[in-house]
């Protein structure tokens, strides 16, 4: 089993990077698990409450939950992943049943941030793009996406997701295999990531 940690800042293209990657390789071979997944159960909080949140803060994420889940993949047993709403800022009921395979993915913008996650990663990528980049992605997702006001995402960004970027996410660059640029589609980046997972796999 190959497992891979791929994170970036907020809409930096950290899954369309995803994808480049894993629509080479055979689809009963991968398995992408999300970090957005395993934001921390919020529904003992009101609407308003949890729009209080710092999303971008290690604290939000359920680390515990999600090393032990990919641990278990490692082990080759069968977890259950949690199903978080956006919209609504908490888990939802029922759970994804997730059968481990040859390639994990773990995804987000904090996954190399946590040592512990980090160290049972065999590769590690940093997808990067330019802060003007991000911004623009990030209200086109956020208002598009998941019905946030433009107002919302703009007080977000400059209270939560620029600090928490800078200080928890740029600094995790320093742990990365593999820097991927992302302004603009990277065909060697990825064909290079795809070389090294084929190789491993044989």
């Amino acid at each position: 089993m190959l497992i891979i940690g791929i994170a970036g800042g907020t809409g930096c293209g950290k899954t369309t990077v995803v994808n480049q990657i894993v629509e080479q390789l055979p689809k009963d071979e991968v398995v992408v698990i999300s970090q957005d997944s395993y934001y921390n159960d919020l529904g003992h909080l009101t609407k308003e409450e949890r729009s209080e949140v710092n999303f971008d803060h290690p604290n939000s994420i359920d680390f515990e939950l999600l090393i032990e889940h990919v641990k278990e993949l490692k082990s080759g047993k069968t977890i259950e992943i949690p199903i978080y709403s956006f919209a609504e800022e908490t888990r939802l009921q029922g759970t994804i049943k997730t059968e481990p395979k040859e390639v994990v993915i773990v995804e987000g913008i904090l996954v190399l941030s946590n040592p512990r996650l980090r160290e049972l990663f065999d590769m590690k990528i940093y997808v990067h793009a330019d802060s003007d980049e991000r911004l623009i992605r990030r209200l086109q997702r956020d208002i598009r996406e998941r019905g946030h006001d433009l107002e919302k995402v703009l007080h977000r960004y400059q209270t939560a997701v620029k600090p928490m970027h800078n200080e928890f996410i740029e600094p995790t660059k320093e742990f990365a295999d593999i820097i991927i640029p992302n302004n603009h589609y990277n065909t060697v980046a990825v064909d290079m990531v795809r070389t090294i997972i084929n190789q491993k796999l044989v």
